[in-house]
C-alpha cells in the first residue's frame, strides 16, 4: 500500500505541468495543470498508453494525430502508443487534468 497527499507533491514547472502522485512500478498517475494559453507539448510514446480525464475543461482542446477535439466536462481520452498528442488551454482559467500512464516507462516520451 502506498499513500500520498497532493500537497506533498510539486508540479514539474513550479506552478504548472505534471504533478505525479504515483510513479511505477506498473503505472504513473497524477494531475496536469495548464495555465491559460499553455499547452502540454506535442509528443508520443513507443510503449506507453496514456489516459486523460477532464473533470472540468470547457474550452480545452486535445489534439490526437492531428485531429482536434473540443473537450467537455467529464470527457476521458485513451491514447494508444504511437499516437501523437497535445492539450491546449484556450481559456482564461487554469485547469487540472487527471492522467494515468501504463506501463511506467519514464524514458518512453518522444517530443515532436
Amino acid at each position: 500500500m502506498e499513500r500520498v497527499n497532493e500537497n506533498e507533491k510539486e508540479y514539474r514547472k513550479g506552478d504548472t505541468g505534471p504533478k505525479y502522485f504515483f510513479t511505477g512500478p506498473k503505472i504513473d498517475w497524477g494531475v496536469l495543470k495548464l495555465k491559460p494559453e499553455e499547452s502540454l507539448g506535442a509528443h508520443y510514446h513507443n510503449q506507453v498508453e496514456e489516459t486523460f480525464y477532464f473533470p472540468e475543461g470547457e474550452g480545452l482542446i486535445i489534439e490526437i494525430d492531428d485531429n482536434a477535439y473540443q473537450v467537455k466536462n467529464g470527457d476521458a481520452f485513451r491514447i494508444e502508443p504511437s499516437e501523437k498528442h497535445n492539450i491546449f488551454n484556450k481559456t482564461n482559467n487554469a485547469f487540472e487534468i487527471i492522467f494515468i500512464k501504463t506501463p511506467s516507462l519514464p524514458k518512453d516520451k518522444i517530443s515532436c
